[in-house]
């Protein structure tokens, strides 16, 4: 016996997994599955807000963050809802709160711009600085992420950017690699980078997604390659942070 769940987005088989039908289920905006399945497998993880909403709950935990508290934005990459985070950003200001953002700097300059005006502090990810590896790794090209970076120096901006690379090996991990970036650096005058061990806390996601996720096995970076990469930075007058033990 098989029944279907929610429009024909879930099935299920008597002797078989659950399958869903992704080309249904990406085209939804209510999330009807979460409430009809009995055995309640499928779980509604996002809400959404408005910009007033979310900065009321702001505006209501804001004295409870002491001197060094702020909002950060992340993602996926918050400048996707770029409208909607200028809002809220702009609402972050007239509120006194600090303004932190992680993105990738894939965007329109004027669009990318526009958003950091309204930040104090800045992580932007490069993970290849040759432009060919960047596209295999990440689909696109590094070129407008580094275009945007010079941008933001040169726009007169006054918050504190630290440059991040998701450090995976045969992938960025060479020498190389580091010594691109640090010339890249120095160009632009920037003097810290925080450089992230490999890690698979994705997978899952891919896999609930029905995605392979490419990086299942290998790509791991070892304690000593880290500190390696580590002294190249420093050799070269650069801050350099491993992990998240960092000084932010």
């Amino acid at each position: 016996m098989s029944f279907c769940l929610s429009h024909g987005r879930h099935h299920h088989g008597a002797r078989t997994a659950p399958q869903v039908d992704w080309n249904k289920c990406k085209d939804c905006h209510d999330f009807p599955c979460t409430s009809i399945c009995p055995n309640r497998a499928p779980k509604q993880c996002v809400r959404e807000y408005t910009s007033d909403e979310l900065l009321q709950i702001l505006r209501r935990d804001f004295s409870s963050w002491g001197s060094n508290g702020g909002v950060t934005f992340s993602g996926g990459d918050p400048i996707t809802q770029h409208d909607f985070l200028i809002e809220v950003l702009k609402g972050c200001h007239k509120l006194g709160i600090h303004t932190a953002i992680e993105t990738s700097a894939h965007f329109p300059r004027e669009k990318f711009l526009d958003v950091m005006q309204y930040i104090d502090f800045a992580f932007i990810d490069v993970k290849n600085m040759d432009s060919e590896a960047h596209k295999a790794g990440t689909s696109v090209g590094n070129e407008l992420i580094l275009d945007n970076i010079r941008a933001l120096k040169q726009s007169g901006w006054k918050g504190r950017l630290v440059l991040r690379q998701p450090t995976i090996c045969g992938y960025n991990d060479s020498e190389e690699n580091a010594k691109k970036l640090i010339s890249f650096m120095k160009e632009n005058d920037l003097f810290e980078i925080n450089l992230l061990k490999f890690h698979r806390l994705g997978q899952t996601k891919w896999e609930q997604l029905g995605k392979t996720y490419d990086y299942a096995t290998g790509g791991e970076m070892t304690d000593e390659a880290m500190t390696a990469l580590q002294s190249l930075y420093l050799d070269a007058g650069i801050a350099c942070y491993i992990g998240h033990h960092t000084s932010f």
